[in-house]
């Protein structure tokens, strides 16, 4: 943790407006000139059960969540279940409290609700207060909500004692406040808010050295999520038709999409099942729209017959994987990697699906735009992965970053003057799927146009789109569509930008690998490291199909041994990486966590310290588990 830094964590149960709350002060901290970063933890009930959001605010970028925390706002469960002693569930009443107790740093300050929240219930809490230095201050929020009409404002009374204590100026928030609620809820929310930064102020010695920094922006800074990312991207790139049914946390897409499609002339379907989102989402692509779908885990295998459909039929689509916690219903409110084989391997057959996993909110945007590029240029299924810990973090990014000029293009589409002069056969039926185009893109036409009507089929078919079975058709129609992948590896090779994150000294003697979300985590580890003069550095890979072979095989060689950092328990993507290397199995050490919970920069310092560094030197922390490089 940096010594200019808040970490603060609101915690209370699921309906409690935990999550609103923590995305109001995380902007006022925003618009305040510091850099937010936020993680959210929520039990998969819709009310109650212990939920918390943690606010990572400092004058410095951060692109991940903190090493433990430094304040605990505590409200309480106002939805527990059952306080009564000996109940199957415990007292959640006084989760808030008792359960975050164990990452609070030491020195950190505690403002509880003790109008929910008994101390007394809570085993060697003052023992442990006083062994950590903690800084307490119960506050009666609960009784001084309802003296203003709603319980409810108990999460405003805690925001504005919050911010009391660290220093912090209430104007920021009262702006946010002012802009969000209409005049009848904003006047009592707004005097609860400064009575009790007040009350705070008038009742306790603020001893603690916990503080708000200063800071400031060069430009105009918004907050946003992965979801948000990916929405604003495929809308950016013409997107105007998605169907989908919800599932956490691909929900969050799917709604984005919903708020916004019908003002731009689009089409929302929320349908049945998953297998007829997909189905639906093809048919709109085939129509000549852009389209997609999406799902997390369990939708997503419902997603595997129209996956190869797509495929088959050569359709395009931008397809969105929200990974959690599996198999089946698994955890559906944690983030994990675990999806990645599912994505890349199902529907039967060879596959032509490019896959990418963005790295951080700003990549979601990028890689998302660039999936519905090649989908509609190449004409197969796109798919982006994210995870829940991407998809519900927000972060600060420039306002300019999304300045960008919108693209409708639907890609590799003939014109009607361009399938005149395309071959047809003798009843004017278009050869849609020729055999020997550049790229191994036959142009397809949309139904409608002069001149291009053919046949589709999830069948193999010859030229014209007529089922065929001979061998030797069969071999040039597999290698066409199988050798777009190799176009695709080269365009993105040749590209301004690669989609893999390097980062730290090139010529470092170790090196971390990772993929997707936990991008920013490994960045700060390899920081700390460096720091602690080990020689080090990173690559995040977010291309992985075609996997990029030539800047992985670089990196590895450049290095003696590497650890790879993932949320799964059976190292997919260190499988991947030596499936496609064929070499390295000697100098790739595994670094797995899969408890719900994601990376915390100081875990992936620990597992470096003791695989790479010293690996006699004992085991990692109970939540994550190390697998050696072979042979060691």
């Amino acid at each position: 943790m940096n010594s200019n830094e808040v970490i603060w964590r609101v915690a209370g149960g699921s309906g409690d407006g935990i999550d609103s709350t923590s995305q109001n002060f995380a902007k006022a901290l925003m618009r305040s000139g510091l850099h937010v970063f936020t993680h959210r933890h929520y039990p998969s009930r819709i009310r109650g059960g212990h939920t918390y959001v943690e606010i990572r605010a400092s004058d410095d970028p951060v692109r991940s969540r903190g090493d433990g925390y430094n304040f605990l706002l505590a409200l309480g469960d106002s939805f527990a279940r059952n306080t009564q002693e000996g109940a199957y569930y415990g007292n959640e009443e006084i989760k808030p409290l008792s359960e975050n107790l164990d990452e609070l740093r030491e020195g950190g300050v505690i403002l509880y609700d003790q109008g929910l929240i008994d101390v007394d219930e809570i085993p060697d809490f003052e023992e442990r207060v006083e062994e950590n230095n903690w800084h307490v201050y119960p506050m009666d929020l609960r009784d001084l909500a309802r003296d203003h009409g709603r319980e409810v404002m108990r999460n405003t009374a805690g925001v504005g004692a919050t911010a009391r204590m660290l220093g912090m100026d209430l104007a920021p928030i009262e702006k946010l406040m002012e802009d969000a609620m209409p005049t009848d809820i904003f006047e009592p929310n707004l005097t609860i808010l400064r009575e009790a930064a007040d009350i705070a102020e008038a009742e306790f010695s603020f001893d603690h050295d916990v503080a708000v920094p200063e800071g400031s922006h060069d430009e105009e800074q918004v907050l946003v999520s992965g979801s948000d990312t990916v929405a604003f991207a495929s809308i950016d790139e013409g997107c105007r038709f998605i169907a989908g049914y919800p599932m956490t946390p691909w929900t969050e897409v799917f709604t984005i999409m919903s708020q916004y499609l019908p003002d731009l002339g689009g089409i929302s379907e929320q349908v049945e099942d998953e297998i007829a989102a997909a189905a639906l989402a093809i048919g709109a692509s085939h129509a000549g729209v852009k389209a997609m779908s999406g799902s997390s885990g369990g939708g997503f295998s419902l997603m595997s017959e129209p996956l190869g459909l797509a495929e088959m039929s050569e359709t395009p689509i931008v397809l969105i994987e929200a990974m959690r916690a599996g198999p089946a219903t698994g955890m559906p409110t944690k983030p994990e990697q675990a999806d990645l084989e599912h994505v890349l391997y199902t529907s039967q057959g060879d596959s032509t699906r490019v896959v990418f996993a963005p790295g951080s909110v700003a990549e979601a945007y990028d890689q998302t735009r660039k999936a519905f590029q090649i989908a509609y240029e190449y004409q197969l299924p796109a798919i982006v992965i994210i995870d829940q810990k991407l998809s519900g973090e927000n972060v600060n990014v420039p306002g300019s970053f999304f300045d960008r000029e919108p693209n409708s293009d639907l890609g590799s589409v003939a014109t009607e003057e361009e399938l005149a002069d395309l071959p047809h056969d003798d009843h004017g039926k278009y050869k849609r799927f020729q055999y020997d185009p550049e790229k191994g893109v036959s142009p397809r036409s949309i139904p409608g146009q002069e001149g291009g009507r053919y046949l589709v089929t999830g069948n193999e078919h010859n030229e014209f789109g007529h089922i065929d079975e001979d061998p030797d058709n069969r071999i040039i129609q597999v290698d066409r569509r199988m050798g777009k992948l190799e176009t695709i590896r080269e365009e993105l090779n040749d590209a301004d930008g690669s989609h893999q994150t390097a980062y730290g000294p090139e010529d470092a003697e170790y090196g971390i690998v990772s993929w997707g979300s936990q991008q920013g985590a490994v960045e700060e580890a390899v920081d700390v490291l460096l720091d602690r003069g080990y020689d080090v550095k990173a690559i995040n890979v977010s291309d992985l199909a075609p996997y990029p072979v030539a800047e992985v095989e670089a990196f590895l060689e450049s290095v003696d041994l590497a650890l790879v950092v993932e949320m799964n328990a059976s190292a997919q993507f260190r499988g991947l990486t030596q499936r496609e290397l064929g070499a390295f199995g000697d100098r790739l050490a595994s670094l797995l966590k899969y408890d719900g919970n994601p990376f915390e920069p100081h875990e992936i310092v620990e597992g470096f310290e003791l695989e790479i560094v010293d690996d006699e030197a004992g085991t990692p922390q109970a939540n994550t588990r190390i697998l050696s490089a072979a042979g060691d």
